[in-house]
């Protein structure tokens, strides 16, 4: 992800949860405040482990939103990681983070990712029809 996605100050951070609107998953919470910019940030609480631990959240975190950017309305986001982030797979990752931004209604209507075309080859595969 670029460093010009993404949050960086503490007040910034602090606005969003003051005045966001807020969405979970099993494995993280998202928070969204209008904005004219696209900023995304990531928190991970001490309870989740030693910082190796918290750290490699934040980098799978990171990894799972990078392609969804181009599809992702302006604003600032904050996802929170809960505990079962920490041992789920990367794919439970990224369609946990899909949801929230569908849920929420977030994401344009663009080009495709990669993993939205495999999982649509995977589905006509499995179609009988």
């Amino acid at each position: 992800m670029q460093r010009t996605y993404s949050l960086k100050k503490n007040a910034q951070f602090k606005y969003v949860y003051r005045r966001g609107t807020s969405g979970g998953s099993h494995e993280m919470v998202m928070l969204y405040a209008r904005a004219n910019t696209l900023k995304v940030g990531f928190s991970v609480g001490k309870k989740l482990g030693c910082a190796v631990v918290r750290n490699r959240i934040k980098r799978r975190l990171r990894a799972a939103c990078a392609p969804l950017l181009p599809q992702m309305k302006p604003g600032l986001y904050v996802f929170i990681a809960r505990q079962p982030a920490a041992t789920a797979d990367f794919d439970r990752l990224c369609r946990s983070m899909q949801y929230l931004l569908r849920k929420q209604n977030r994401l344009v209507a663009g080009p495709k990712t990669d993993r939205d075309e495999k999982t649509a080859d995977v589905k006509k595969a499995g179609d009988p029809a």
